[in-house]
């Protein structure tokens, strides 16, 4: 077996961990399009939620315990990446579509500190109200399967987007959009 050179030694090289996202905003967006879904209304939502000019990575449901709410920046990079958590509904024109997003946040029982935070997304063709009763739900199943023995949930906030297109095809979307992150060295 072929040894791998001394630079390669992980004593001479810095070993980072899994990054941490951790400043977030959230951002909202409509579109129809006579044309398509995602060349047309995906882009014109994606437009107005103001995040048309990166390339958008989607992640599962969890928040770090050290992400933080900010505002929007104003310019970035075009054709950088933008990992989110985002609920997206593509919809034909006449028909309501609903996007939503919950998020809460997760703090031990016994120390009281935060420990990070659960977020769920819902997408369909429902009413808001609706759909803040299955964003609720979703989140308690989460809390109630695998966390509230040790945490308690606090701090719930839910975002939701919902419109009827006119034209031929629509999409409507709530993103939760990561802007930074923290490497840990190991």
């Amino acid at each position: 077996m072929k040894q791998l050179p001394r630079s390669w030694d992980a004593g001479a090289n810095l070993i980072i961990g899994n990054r941490i996202p951790k400043d977030y905003f959230i951002t909202k967006g409509r579109g129809e399009s006579d044309i398509t879904f995602h060349a047309g209304s995906y882009h014109l939502a994606l437009k107005e939620a103001g995040i048309e000019s990166y390339n958008i990575m989607t992640y599962s449901s969890i928040l770090p315990g050290v992400a933080r709410l900010v505002k929007k920046p104003q310019s970035y990079t075009h054709g950088s990446v933008m990992e989110t958590i985002m609920s997206v509904c593509n919809m034909v024109g006449g028909q309501r579509g609903t996007a939503g997003i919950i998020y809460g946040w997760l703090y031990d029982k016994k120390t009281k500190q935060k420990y990070g935070g659960l977020v769920c997304e819902c997408s369909g063709n429902i009413s808001q109200a609706e759909t803040k009763h299955q964003l609720k739900a979703s989140l308690n199943e989460l809390y109630f399967n695998g966390y509230s023995v040790k945490y308690r949930l606090k701090d719930e906030k839910i975002m939701i987007n919902s419109f009827t297109p006119k034209k031929k095809f629509g999409t409507v979307l709530v993103g939760l959009c990561f802007v930074n992150y923290l490497y840990p060295q190991v």
